[in-house]
């Protein structure tokens, strides 16, 4: 593993150490990028994909996961997933026994990331102060624009980059216990089944927004009282994130956040965790608020989302072979039925004018995580039988940083998936490395003559001009 010396410096590095980590073959990821739908059927993204994820097997006891929702570009989002296994792995977990000191690790992880980021931006804020200084004081926008346009449209540009942030939720798996850290809106879904085969989905992470009342009591504390649900937090909707320098250190610019006695928008994470991971542990999801949120648009209950996310997973193992096919498969079926309401809103729109139409959808990212849950196309086992209880049972419980293994210490909603008759094998749990095996597909043309030919005409000189054989 390299020193921190020899880590990449700023997140516009094309390679970094990471490529070098051992992907985790009990994971699968996928995506859609965002798009702004169009009547003519022509696809339009509102802008580049700023999610990124990543999946690491670091030794045999220890498998990290993340996903990140970058906003105002990928530049805090990329710098966070290269950073953020280092600051996690580089011999902070050694010599960590207890929960608590595992959450501690992760909990300064968020932290150092964050820091490490910020230095990488002082360049962007001299620029941007020597910019503020030609403008003279006391002018409006319109008055600024109209004398200094090339300025104002200077420091636009400059503000956005200075606004650049990410969600962020990691998993970390360590000695079979799991813990999940996260600061944003993405999410992170265990599901698991109970005493009597019915699976369960648990919410392992906070959404950090306006709609947590956690939060909303943080902030009011903070001196923010006129917040509510809906408001914006500056320039963005989430109480916490990584970067975003201009909602954090200069808070005091926005005049909903002025009154805050401290910054108001913080890094650091909630954590739940250790989980032990016992055969009742199926999968896990890790996902972007572009997947969940979707659904809800469609019409999805919010407190039923969850469910038809682990509904959707479940029926996507009985179908594809592979980790990244279920992931990729669950995110295509969520981007069809989102794209189906908008197409029914178009019609509907006709009718009644009070129809609420989508315009579009974020970016979505899902990461799956396997446990012992069968692929039935991708192991010679028995087919898992899942059945859905019609009339689930829903309880909430307030996340806590103590052993979420209790029940009563982890945001849990009850999926109603019967799984009474679920047959396993001990082959089924054990041998889930063989669920993504890479084989080398024989060649379907024979080059030797080709090449005896070739070097044939290289010994006698007779190879034409201008042709690189690779010789």
């Amino acid at each position: 593993m390299p020193t921190r010396a020899e880590l990449p410096r700023t997140c516009q590095d094309s390679n970094s150490w990471t490529d070098a980590l051992p992907v985790c073959r009990l994971s699968g990821i996928g995506y859609s990028t965002n798009q702004i739908y169009r009547e003519d059927g022509h696809r339009l993204e509102e802008h580049p994909f700023e999610d990124t994820s990543f999946h690491w097997q670091l030794d045999d006891n220890t498998y990290l996961y993340g996903v990140f929702d970058g906003h105002e570009g990928i530049q805090t989002a990329s710098f966070a997933s290269q950073t953020m296994p280092v600051e996690i792995t580089f011999g902070q977990l050694s010599d960590k026994q207890t929960d608590e000191e595992i959450r501690d690790v992760l909990r300064q992880a968020f932290i150092a990331v964050e820091k490490s980021y910020f230095l990488t931006i002082g360049d962007k804020l001299a620029e941007r102060t020597c910019v503020k200084c030609e403008i003279p004081e006391g002018l409006t926008s319109y008055e600024a624009y109209q004398k200094y346009p090339h300025l104002v449209d200077k420091l636009k540009r400059l503000n956005g980059e200075l606004s650049s942030g990410t969600t962020a939720v990691i998993a970390l798996i360590r000695n079979n216990r799991l813990f999940v850290a996260n600061v944003g809106d993405s999410r992170a879904l265990l599901c698991r089944t109970d005493e009597n085969g019915v699976m369960k989905v648990l919410q392992l992470s906070s959404d950090h927004d306006l709609s947590n009342e956690d939060e909303l009591l943080r902030l009011y504390n903070l001196g923010l009282e006129k917040l509510t649900q809906g408001s914006r937090l500056g320039n963005q909707d989430n109480t916490r994130c990584l970067g975003n320098y201009l909602v954090k250190g200069e808070y005091k610019d926005f005049e909903e956040l002025a009154c805050a006695t401290s910054e108001p928008i913080i890094a650091e994470p909630e954590i739940s965790g250790g989980i032990e991971l016992d055969q009742s542990c199926r999968f896990l999801l890790l996902m972007s608020d572009g997947l969940y949120k979707s659904l809800e648009e469609y019409g999805i209950l919010e407190d039923q989302v969850n469910i038809e996310i682990a509904r959707l997973t479940v029926n996507e193992f009985r179908m594809q072979s592979t980790l990244t096919g279920v992931a990729q498969a669950v995110v295509d079926r969520v981007v069809r039925m989102h794209h189906d309401i908008y197409m029914r809103g178009i019609t509907a729109s006709q009718q009644d004018c009070n129809t609420a139409v989508q315009i579009g959808r974020d970016d979505i990212t899902l990461l799956v995580r396997n446990f012992n849950h069968p692929l039935p196309n991708a192991l010679a086992s028995p087919t898992i039988n899942v059945r859905f209880n019609p009339n689930p049972i829903i309880k909430t419980i307030p996340p806590c940083e103590s052993s979420a293994s209790d029940p009563e210490t982890t945001r849990s909603t009850s999926s109603g998936i019967d799984n009474t008759n679920t047959t396993t094998t001990s082959e089924d749990n054990s041998d889930n490395s063989n669920v993504e095996r890479v084989e080398r597909i024989p060649a379907y043309v024979d080059f030797t003559e080709f090449f005896q030919n070739v070097e044939q005409a290289r010994r006698e000189g007779n190879l034409p001009p201008g042709i690189d054989f690779g010789f």
